[in-house]
C-alpha cells in the first residue's frame, strides 16, 4: 500500500452513495443541493446525517428553517443532479434550470424531483463543524419510495453519477 489523499480513496471506495436534499428558499421556491454523504444514523428513533459546506445555501436554508427532504435521486437525472452539485441556489431556481420536475409530498411545502427513489423528510436536530463542513443530524418524520426509480451512485470520486451495475 501507498499513501494516498481523501479523494483518491473516495476514488477507490466508489460507488458511494449520492442524494439531494431539498430546502425551502426565503421565496417558498424549493432548492435543491447535490450531497455526497449520507447516512442512517438511528432506526428508533429515525434519524439521518449528512454533511454540506459551510459556504452552502442550503445549509443556511436548513438551519434557517428546521426543515429538509433528502432524496435519493433516480437515474432518469443523473445530469441535472450533477449540475446542482456545482451549481449555487442563492440565484438561481435549480430546477427551473435543469428541467427537474417537481412535486409535493403530503405535510410538505418543500417539493423534490419527481425522479427519487427515496425521500426522507426530517427536522434538523442538531448540527456540528466539522472542518470546512457541517454535519446535520436529523430526525425523521415520515418516509416515502419508489422501486421504479433506479437509485444513482457516484463513481471516480464523484466525477460521474450512475446507477450501480
Amino acid at each position: 500500500m501507498q499513501a494516498i489523499n481523501l479523494p483518491k480513496a473516495a476514488e477507490l471506495t466508489s460507488p458511494n452513495p449520492v442524494s439531494v436534499v431539498c430546502t425551502e428558499k426565503t421565496d417558498g421556491g424549493t432548492n435543491l443541493a447535490t450531497v455526497s454523504w449520507w447516512t442512517y444514523l438511528s432506526f428508533r428513533p429515525g434519524m439521518i446525517g449528512f454533511a454540506m459546506a459551510k459556504t452552502s445555501y442550503s445549509g443556511d436554508m436548513v438551519r434557517n428553517n428546521q426543515k429538509v427532504i433528502l432524496t435519493i435521486p433516480g437515474a432518469e437525472i443523473a445530469e441535472a443532479v450533477m449540475g446542482c452539485g456545482t451549481t449555487t441556489g442563492r440565484n438561481t431556481d435549480k430546477a427551473e434550470q435543469f428541467h427537474i420536475e417537481l412535486t409535493s409530498i403530503p405535510g410538505s411545502s418543500i417539493q423534490i424531483p419527481v425522479h427519487s427513489r427515496v425521500a426522507i423528510q426530517g427536522r434538523m436536530k442538531e448540527y456540528h463543524e466539522v472542518g470546512d463542513h457541517y454535519l446535520y443530524i436529523c430526525d425523521v418524520e415520515q418516509v416515502y419510495g419508489s422501486e421504479g426509480e433506479e437509485a444513482l451512485f457516484a463513481w471516480n470520486g464523484y466525477s460521474q453519477l450512475r446507477p450501480a451495475k
